[in-house]
Order: structure tokens, then C-alpha cells, then sequence
């Protein structure tokens, strides 16, 4: 008898929707598509069937499927330390908070790392608390920031709603120029009036009151929304101004999804933190971390900071990112998102939002896109429900693994997609829509 075990993945495996319990889901009506294999940009089912992963599964596989060099590095982790506690040095640990420092701005000098983009978030918020003395965190309506306790209440959209048990949390409208909450006419109005409104809600709710302003650099799940000229530079001078640590969020926009290292680097701005996961080993191993500037770190070097997790820094997780984020150095990955955003993917979703007539608006860079579907360009009404599952659907159907989130369709394949495949991915969104017109 062997002593290993596999899982043979030719065979369904019937026990997931009787006995797993899926996330964000009313679980009796589940059925979900079972994946068995992968390999770049391309995905397989039970059935042998081959989709386009135009989500990267949950727009975190940036560098791909199965990529060798990723595999092969938690591989010889595996055999040469498999798991150690956080209170010990690891060779792999500071190489990986190295190359992630390497990509940072100047002045970050340490990472805290956790298990995901969440609990980077729960604790990027416990050191802007310790370090200011002050409470409160304010964040955007449309922002999601994960789905632990001040996480989920820091997030903007209905998850927070039934998940309100932390306290000390606000609110307010960040910038959205095609659904302005400010009646703005251009981007550089809606920058100014999205300024204004902030200076506002920080006044009103008490500059000595407010410990961190938490933004998405890019928010992704509520809409893929690059902020407007000048937007991002005003909310750092905001929280200069009243000593708020500014806590950009980088989980989903970071490591090449918009064709930089990192999408605070389209806007030059450096924040006080800056939080990460996803596409910095692109979900091989869970894994996610805070990059913490020189200051707010020496705030703890004579006092205890209270917060660790039993696998942080776990060896599998750094051997990962050490494998991901030097072949993305080898192979050129974060150029090609950019170039392919810039060459491939903005030029024809232009050219697909000006013949259908469900496209109200197309936004994005890099491997980062959202297409808004409405049911009438000038009203802006956004397209059903049910004729946006139809879509979803029909995008499956034929052959593609689509991100459709509440009105919009989410063009995120990982960044080592090729022209061809970017083209296919093209020519099923315009089939599908022609066909849902």
C-alpha cells in the first residue's frame, strides 16, 4: 500500500455541495461547476470541458494557473521546512518581506504578514488605533475590505449590514463620475466635489476623533473605479493635515492586476500602510500582509504590538511569494498586464461599449476593466437582474469564466494572458451581448 494519498481529480466529487458549506450563498439551491484542472489562462471541468478564466478566479490568479516556478518553490519549501511558528526566524520569511519591500514606496520598512486580505486589513486598522490613540475609521460606501469584524464593517456595501458588531466605524461617498453623488459634469469636478464632501464628513465627525482613512486604491468589487485626477493626492493632504493615518488597500488592485507592481504607483501617492494578498502569490497558498511605513513600525520597537496569527509568515505561503513574485520579475508579467490593457483589452472594450447598445460605460487599466450593462445608455438605468444572470450564463456557455457583479461585467483574466487569448475573451463578451441586446 502506498503511503501517500492524492485526490483524483477525473472523478466528481459529490461530496462538495452536500457537505461543504459555500460562502456568501444560500446553500440549498447550490450547484457549483467543478474545476479539475488549470493551466495559465485556461481552466477544465469534471466534464473535460475548457473555459477562459476571465476572473482569475476571484480576481487573485494574476500570474496564472500552475505556474512552474510558484508550484516548484512551495514544492521545495515543502521538503525543506513545512511549517514553523511565527515567534522564530525564517530564511523565507525575510526573503519574501524583501522582494515585497522591494516594491513598496520609500519609507516602508517592515511587513506584518497574516493569512489574507481581510485580517491585513483588521490589523493595518489595530495600528492606526495604537499609533494615533484615536478610534474612529472611515471608509467608502462603495468598498469592500474583507469579511472579518472591522473589516466587514469598514466595508461599504450590504455584507457590512448584517455583520455591524465593531465599533467605531464611518462612512462617506468616494468618487464615481458615472453614477455621481455630486452632480459633478468631469472627472476633475467629481475630484473636487468628492474632496469636498470628505473635508465634511472629517470635520464633522471630529478630526481627534479619527484614527484611519481606509481606501481601496482602485475599488474593485463595487465597480473597478480608478479614482478621477488629483483625487487620492487630496485625501493624503486630508490626513496629513489631521494626523490620520492613510491605509490604502491593495488586496485586489496590487501586483500587476493594473500594470504596475502596485496601483498606487499610477497615482503617486504614498500612504502611512498598505495591505495586501491575492495577486502577490495569486492564491496559490493563503496568504496576505501589511507593508508598514518606517514610523508607524518604530512605534512598536519598545512596545508590544497586540495582535499575531499561529500562521503568519507560514513557510509554505513565503516560499510561494518568493517563487510568484521573482518569475513575475523574470518573465516580464507586470509589463505585459500593462501592455496588454493599454493594447489589447482598453481598445476593443472601447470598441465593444461603441456598438452595443448595453455597454454604458467601459473603465479600467491593465488587466483591471469593468463593463456597466444598462437598459437605456441615457438614463443610465442599470440592466436587471435577470437579464444580467442570462449573460452570465451565455458567457459561460460559451466557453468563459466571467466575474458579473450586481449591473457590471468584470474583465479581469491573470496578467500573463496573450494577445489571442485577450482577443477570444473579446469575441465571447461581444457573441453574448449581441445576443442579450
Amino acid at each position: 500500500m502506498s503511503d501517500t494519498m492524492s485526490v483524483d481529480n477525473s472523478e466528481p466529487v459529490m461530496h462538495d455541495p452536500a457537505m461543504v458549506f459555500h460562502s456568501w450563498s444560500a446553500q440549498a439551491a447550490l450547484a457549483p461547476l467543478e474545476l479539475v484542472s488549470a493551466q495559465g489562462v485556461h481552466v477544465q471541468d469534471a466534464a473535460g470541458r475548457d473555459y477562459l478564466d476571465f476572473s482569475s478566479m476571484l480576481v487573485n490568479v494574476n500570474i496564472g494557473h500552475q505556474h512552474p516556478r510558484v508550484i516548484q518553490a512551495i514544492k521545495g519549501q515543502a521538503d525543506a521546512l513545512a511549517t514553523v511558528g511565527p515567534a522564530f526566524g525564517s530564511r523565507v520569511r525575510g526573503e519574501a518581506a524583501r522582494l515585497i519591500l522591494e516594491r513598496a514606496p520609500g519609507g516602508f520598512g517592515k511587513v506584518f504578514f497574516t493569512n489574507g486580505g481581510a485580517d491585513a486589513n483588521e490589523n493595518a486598522i489595530r495600528m492606526a488605533r495604537l499609533t494615533t490613540g484615536r478610534d474612529k475609521v472611515l471608509s467608502t460606501y462603495r468598498s469592500y475590505h474583507g469579511n472579518t469584524g472591522a473589516a466587514i464593517v469598514a466595508t461599504g456595501d450590504w455584507r457590512r449590514m448584517p455583520n455591524e458588531f465593531a465599533r467605531g466605524h464611518a462612512h462617506f461617498f468616494g468618487p464615481y463620475a458615472y453614477r455621481s453623488e455630486f452632480w459633478s459634469d468631469s472627472p476633475e469636478q467629481e475630484s473636487e466635489r468628492a474632496l469636498q464632501h470628505l473635508r465634511r464628513i472629517i470635520e464633522a465627525e471630529g478630526p481627534a476623533t479619527i484614527a484611519a482613512v481606509l481606501l481601496e486604491t482602485i475599488p474593485g468589487t463595487a465597480g473597478i473605479l480608478p479614482p478621477p485626477p488629483g483625487y487620492l493626492a487630496g485625501v493624503r493632504e486630508l490626513t496629513h493635515q489631521h494626523g490620520i493615518v492613510m491605509i490604502l488597500d491593495e488586496v485586489m488592485a496590487g501586483f500587476g492586476r493594473t500594470g504596475a507592481w502596485l496601483a498606487l504607483d499610477n497615482y503617486g501617492v504614498v500612504p502611512d500602510l498598505i495591505t495586501f494578498a491575492k495577486g502577490v502569490n495569486s492564491g496559490y497558498v493563503p496568504v496576505g500582509g501589511v507593508m508598514i511605513s518606517e514610523p508607524i513600525a518604530k512605534a512598536f520597537d519598545e512596545r508590544v504590538f497586540p495582535g499575531g496569527l499561529t500562521y503568519s509568515g507560514h513557510p509554505l505561503a513565503m516560499g510561494s511569494i518568493v517563487g510568484a513574485l521573482t518569475a513575475m520579475a523574470d518573465e516580464g508579467i507586470v509589463e505585459n498586464a500593462a501592455r496588454i490593457g493599454t493594447e489589447v483589452l482598453g481598445p476593443g472594450l472601447a470598441a465593444l461599449a461603441e456598438e452595443s447598445a448595453l455597454i454604458g460605460e467601459v473603465r479600467g487599466l491593465g488587466v483591471f476593466w469593468a463593463m456597466e450593462l444598462v437598459a437605456d445608455k441615457e438614463t443610465r438605468a442599470p440592466l436587471p437582474a435577470d437579464r444580467m444572470a442570462r449573460i452570465k450564463s451565455g458567457l459561460i456557455g460559451a466557453g468563459m469564466l466571467p466575474f458579473v457583479q450586481d449591473n457590471r461585467i468584470h474583465v479581469v483574466p491573470p496578467c500573463v494572458i496573450t494577445d489571442d487569448e485577450a482577443r477570444a475573451g473579446l469575441a465571447i463578451y461581444r457573441e453574448v451581448l449581441a445576443a442579450n441586446a
